[in-house]
């Protein structure tokens, strides 16, 4: 089990206070890095934005700030890593338990996962450590990467 996000964290994929304004331009935003950095293969994106329209993931949180953790098949993925993107502005994201419904969200977990189990255990990690709403307060407020791993330990 993953004890802390920031292991499965890419330092370099972390996007604070984007000003994307769909859901399908912060994955574009995201996927850039991880291709850039060799965690996933070209086609991941579109693969994630396809996956999303039947299958979305905007998760509603209590409090304050929701989260979207989008994802694809392991095949699209070269190895294994998360970026993250905190949002100026919220974006809407269908929610994960009623797709009829649309969740403001505003921070971002892209997952490049290449084992389905790992991928569980990924979601499980990141819902746990979200769960707390200081915790989404801060990373909205967060404007550098030392203030992101405070809040992720």
């Amino acid at each position: 089990m993953v004890n802390s996000l920031m292991a499965i964290l890419e330092p370099d994929a972390i996007v604070l206070q984007s000003e994307a304004k769909t859901n399908e331009e912060i994955v574009l935003i995201l996927a850039r890095e991880l291709e850039r950095l060799g965690y996933v293969k070209p086609g991941f994106a579109n693969a994630v934005i396809e996956r999303e329209r039947s299958l979305p993931t905007g998760l509603k949180m209590e409090g304050e700030g929701n989260v979207a953790v989008p994802h694809t098949d392991p095949c699209h993925v070269l190895k294994a890593g998360v970026a993250m993107a905190t949002l100026k502005n919220s974006i809407t994201f269908a929610n994960m338990e009623d797709p009829e419904e649309s969740v403001s969200v505003d921070v971002v977990f892209l997952l490049a996962i290449n084992d389905k189990d790992r991928q569980i255990e990924t979601l499980q990690t990141i819902i746990a450590t979200i769960q707390d709403a200081s915790a989404i307060r801060a990373l909205k407020c967060a404007r550098t990467l030392e203030e992101v791993k405070l809040v992720f330990g």
